[in-house]
């Protein structure tokens, strides 16, 4: 019986990550595939174990059993496969259920799995049918060996494979397009290697903008100058609701902001949702905060949206002092068509 120890990919690989880049590549040599709004996921199988990992390295499985009986249900019993995990919800990819899925209560895990079954995106693999590793074999051979092992896989529902397409014009199609459930647009070299932990790779986002109030501040760690804004947006009910952060800001304007922010300071802040503790983006950010009255209005980049949030922290464009308050409204961010054909794909 074949063990995980016996496969010629270490259990610790690194994924191979891809570098962000302002527009899809127009030189030849390129295969361009969605961006999955999911979890990066490396999936070894040997016989009856199971393992998956996230690209830090931490282990998976425990939050996807589903995942896991299902490769364990797979007609193939060696493999060694990269993709992505991804949980739909009412037609559209959610993260948001990718988050609840990390709970540490087994049965909560297990009940959530029950609702809303997670799927298995492939979009490389790194050893071949007779055992060899694909770390160091083009791209084009690792799509062609993942291809011929998905057709082993005779179609099993929790396991799909992703398009891709060579047409550049196809891929613009896909990032104009780019909504709940798609993050973007990769890119790779057609004769490139797997290199672990290195970004091979090319990532394009749609950048979109919106204007926000700024509702608070949080000084930075251990002093006494801004080191963040906190970014809110009014609902249909007047309320102004926390969706991010920004901490694009210049030593040169950080003393003169500072002063600009506490003397605001006093204000109702966030009157709808609110910072709460550490917050989604770092665990380590303070929990302190001051709220401000609401007057200045910042336009920031953002690249996704989830659950009414900015995923990641915003970048600072410019000051909106034309911009009254309240016309910054919860609008901005409602979700963009995905391009249907594609997901449909996965579904």
């Amino acid at each position: 019986m074949p063990t995980l120890a016996d496969l010629p990919v270490p259990l610790d690989l690194q994924t191979m990550e891809a570098k962000l880049v302002d527009e899809i590549p127009r030189d030849g040599g390129w295969r361009f595939e969605p961006k999955w709004d999911g979890f990066r996921c490396l999936a070894f199988r040997a016989g009856d174990e199971v393992e998956l990992h996230a690209k830090s390295g931490k282990p998976l499985a425990r939050y996807f059993p589903d995942v896991v009986a299902a490769l364990k249900a797979l007609p193939v019993d060696r493999f060694v496969i990269d993709g992505e995990l991804t949980i739909a919800v009412d037609g559209q990819l959610s993260f948001d259920a990718l988050q609840l899925r990390l709970h540490p209560a087994e049965s909560r895990v297990r009940k959530l799995a029950a609702e809303h079954p997670a799927t298995f995106v492939l979009f490389d693999c790194l050893m071949d049918a007779d055992g060899r590793s694909l770390v160091d074999a083009p791209f084009t051979r690792r799509r062609a060996e993942l291809e011929a092992l998905f057709a082993r896989f005779q179609h099993a529902p929790a396991v799909q494979l992703s398009p891709g397409t060579q047409e550049r014009q196809e891929a613009c199609d896909w990032l104009s397009q780019v909504g709940s459930s798609l993050d973007g647009v990769v890119a790779k070299r057609l004769d490139g290697p797997y290199v672990p932990g290195e970004r091979a790779m090319l990532k394009i986002k749609r950048m979109r903008t919106a204007d926000c109030v700024v509702g608070g501040f949080r000084y930075e760690q251990g002093g006494r100058q801004v080191g963040s804004l906190l970014l809110g947006l009014f609902d249909d009910d007047g309320r102004l609701n926390h969706v991010g952060f920004c901490s694009t800001i210049s030593n040169a304007e950080r003393a003169e902001l500072t002063k600009r922010l506490e003397a605001l300071g006093g204000g109702p802040g966030f009157t709808g949702s609110a910072p709460g503790g550490p917050s989604r983006w770092s665990n380590e950010r303070s929990t302190e905060w001051t709220p401000l009255r609401h007057e200045l209005v910042v336009e920031v980049r953002y690249d996704h949206v989830t659950g009414d949030r900015f995923r990641h922290g915003t970048k600072l464009l410019r000051w909106r002092p034309d911009k009254a308050p309240e016309q910054c409204r919860m609008e901005q961010l409602r979700p963009e068509a995905s391009p249907q054909r594609i997901v449909q794909a996965i579904g």
